[in-house]
């Protein structure tokens, strides 16, 4: 688990060797540029979503034509920008449609009528109102010479009135018609063109259907050729010179020398100083790979502190088996994971609305790795910790084995032992706490950078140990040595939270420090969850089978078919809920509480500026 090291590169060239430049750096593929003159931190080389919009538009079509396979005729970039032509087109005919029929719908009640011209009016207007019944007597009076009303219809709930004003009218009850300067029929005859108007622009996005095929193979180069015209505008120009920057990993740095060499770029690099904001590039191991996509799906770390990944993988997968906690359903997952392991192995082939459009999954994808085959080995481990916690309580589906048997002598921990389970909950709470300190404390050049975090370690591990002396009579003696690192560690926050600071503004900056006591009490409590939900899936499990014992006992024959069903049902019930609470609670106690102690700072991904051929279709 690391964060790779980036440097900080800058290039230097003749303008006309900028557009190879920039081609070798698009296959190159392993740095993000930094736009010059602009906001440092806008990703370059990003997917462009104007190519699939285009597809997805021209995929959601009422209707399509059979595909075409010749690329003799085929012009990737017209097909996309004629498509998101007609898809802004329909979205403005249909808006003005819809329009056109709530003015209709307005101006109905009111008969058919054409508005004379400004001149014949002589600057008066029409103001239509509905209004009910009940109100008529809260019109105000019409004593103005020139101001004329009338009703012009009644049904049963309104009298439909028209004023003429060259004003809206004042202390009216209810709010005016906005039927607009169209008389009925005009609507009626604009409605009719703007319907035959959509139906050519369908006719030709049927027509534009039959490129989905080539479209869709033509993703990867579309959405390079958006990225290698958003680098271009990112370099600075000064002719006969540009230049441009970008942070590009170490370990790359003697390939890219090579690169610049080969083109006469001139080039120079640094690492990042520490007041600059480098993105953060993550590499983990095959089988680590799901806890980064977990911290990644919550925030990304700061360049400047570290990669979270395998703790949060490890972690997430432990709470996830207490709050399941039992055997019998952790090999029901493993047998559904067993089930769809191979198809969580299989390659990807690409954009899911590619693949669910039959009629045109016709190519042939390059393998790469799916969400599936990231998230394999987390999904193993957990079936495999839910196992053995499960084992460790002593819960099969709800039922508890006898003492004397075989797997009742490897029940260690007892469910139904609040006070156990409770200080169980805790020490992992605590240790959590503690191993965030200590990882936060790590990453610093400086060592007594990190002693404030180490203050905290010790001093949620002195509370720990004070807390196992007063509960444990044999352990007494923790008390003492707990409240002593307790308050070493205090003390250690209060001298180095802020270390850098003249020493009056250091001593209350750390004295300030020492209000966070209530956030990591609370914090380490909130890991009480865990024996919560892991007791109440206990419980509600033994409840079903307790409700179904009954109804069997009850009705000896029909009772056994009425006991399945509450078994199948109650025990399907607990598992979905035990499952989305260690989803939920095992990710919360990850990105709430741990990173709260963990990860100091934020940061962004490293957006690398490369192709993407391949990664969709040939």
């Amino acid at each position: 688990m690391s964060i790779v090291p980036l440097e900080r590169a800058t290039f230097v060239g003749l303008s006309s060797e900028k557009e190879p430049w920039l081609d070798d750096l698009h296959r190159f593929g392993s740095l993000e540029i930094i736009p010059l003159g602009g906001d440092g931190h806008v990703a370059v080389g990003g997917p462009s979503s104007q190519s699939r919009e285009a597809l997805k538009f021209l995929l959601t079509a009422p209707q399509r034509r059979r595909q075409v396979r010749d690329r003799s005729q085929f012009d990737a970039t017209e097909v996309e920008q004629r498509a998101l032509q007609l898809q802004a087109q329909i979205q403005s005919l249909e808006s003005e449609r819809d329009d056109l029929l709530l003015r209709l719908e307005a101006s109905k009640p009111f008969g058919d009528f054409t508005f004379a011209s400004p001149e014949q009016m002589n600057g008066l207007r029409l103001w239509f109102y509905m209004v009910p019944h009940k109100d008529l007597t809260k019109l105000p009076p019409n004593q103005d010479l020139t101001t004329a009303r009338e009703v012009v219809g009644r049904d049963h709930r309104c009298c439909y009135l028209v004023v003429v004003s060259a004003e809206e009218p004042q202390g009216m009850p209810v709010p005016r018609e906005k039927i607009g300067s169209r008389s009925p029929h005009e609507l009626r005859q604009r409605l009719e063109e703007v319907e035959l108007a959509i139906e050519d622009a369908q006719a030709e996005r049927a027509y534009l259907t039959r490129w989905c095929l080539l479209l869709a193979r033509s993703l990867a180069m579309l959405e390079d050729a958006a990225a290698r015209a958003g680098a271009a505008m990112q370099t600075s120009d000064l002719d006969p010179v540009f230049a441009m920057e970008a942070w590009v990993p170490a370990e790359k740095m003697d390939e890219l020398t090579d690169l610049a060499d080969q083109r006469g770029i001139v080039f120079e690099h640094r690492p990042p100083t520490p007041n600059e904001d480098p993105p953060t590039l993550m590499r983990n191991e095959t089988r680590l790979e799901a806890g980064e996509d977990l911290v990644n799906f919550y925030m990304t770390p700061g360049y400047w502190t570290w990669d979270p990944s395998s703790i949060v993988l490890i972690s997430f997968a432990i709470f996830f088996a207490m709050i399941l906690a039992d055997a019998g359903y952790g090999m029901l997952l493993g047998v559904a994971l067993l089930f769809f392991w191979k198809k969580l192995g299989r390659p990807a082939t690409g954009d899911v609305m590619l693949t669910s459009a039959e009629d045109i999954e016709q190519g042939q994808p390059n393998p790469q790795r799916t969400a599936g085959q990231r998230f394999r080995p987390m999904l193993a481990l957990i079936v495999l910790l839910s196992v053995v916690y499960g084992v460790l309580v002593g819960s099969y589906f709800g039922i508890t084995p006898p003492p004397e048997s075989l797997l009742g002598r490897l029940q260690l921990l007892d469910m139904n032992n609040s006070q156990l389970m409770m200080g169980v909950a805790v020490l992992v709470g605590g240790l959590h706490v503690i191993l965030a300190n200590i990882m936060d404390a790590r990453r610093y050049d400086d060592w007594q950078d990190g002693l404030a975090s180490w203050g905290w370690a010790a001093a949620v591990a002195g509370g720990l140990l004070a807390g196992a002396g007063a509960a444990i009579p044999a352990v007494q003696p923790l008390k003492i040595i707990g409240g002593a690192a307790g308050i070493i560690g205090l003390l250690m926050v209060v001298a180095f939270t802020a270390r850098h600071e003249k020493p009056l503004r250091r001593l209350l900056s750390g004295l300030l420090g020492l209000t966070k006591i209530s956030a990591a009490f609370g914090d380490v409590l909130s890991y009480l969850r865990l024996f919560a939900l892991g007791l109440a899936s206990a419980s509600l499990a033994a409840a079903f089978n307790d409700m179904a014992a009954d109804i069997h006992g009850g009705l000896p024959r029909i009772g056994l078919l009425f006991a399945l069903l509450v078994l199948l049902f109650g025990h399907a019930l607990n598992l979905l809920l035990g499952v989305s609470s260690g989803v939920i609670h095992g990710l919360r106690l990850n990105v709430i509480e741990f990173f709260n102690w963990g990860l100091k700072d934020d940061g962004r991904r490293f957006t690398p500026f490369r192709r993407k051929e391949g990664s969709t279709w040939n």
